[in-house]
């Protein structure tokens, strides 16, 4: 009966490594996506902002009709902001990479960029014997 509640401990540890993998950095494209995905959430939520206000205004209008044709006081309308109409959803356009050379090829990652600034050598620097 002890043993239950060890090996359930054992388990549990051992799903844990999986849990703490280190996931590869993600690619330019689905960086891409992921912009593009961002950028239309957050068009939908202004485009359901605008749908809101518009209904509002709707409903406070016909409140205050109706409240006239019975005969009861309304309220005047408070001012507030007009609502804004998003617009169509525009895709984010990727910045394009400028090559590094003029002849627009493309170097390979982790070039020198500029020549070392010492003409010392690796034992000289370190300290230690050549090999």
């Amino acid at each position: 009966m002890r043993l239950a509640p060890i090996l359930i401990a054992v388990a549990l540890a051992a799903s844990s490594a999986a849990v703490v993998a280190k996931l590869p950095p993600p690619s330019d494209e689905a960086k891409a996506k992921a912009a593009e995905t961002s950028a239309k959430g957050a068009w939908s939520d202004k485009v359901a902002a605008y749908h809101l206000c518009q209904s509002m205004d709707k409903v406070a209008d016909t409140y205050r009709k109706g409240a006239k044709s019975s005969g009861k006081d309304a309220s005047s309308a408070v001012a507030t902001p007009a609502c804004t109409d998003p617009g169509p959803f525009v895709a984010p356009t990727p910045v394009a990479q400028k090559p590094l050379e003029a002849s627009e090829a493309h170097s390979p990652a982790g070039n020198a960029t500029s020549p070392p600034s010492t003409n010392a050598t690796s034992s000289q620097l370190t300290g230690g014997p050549k090999k």
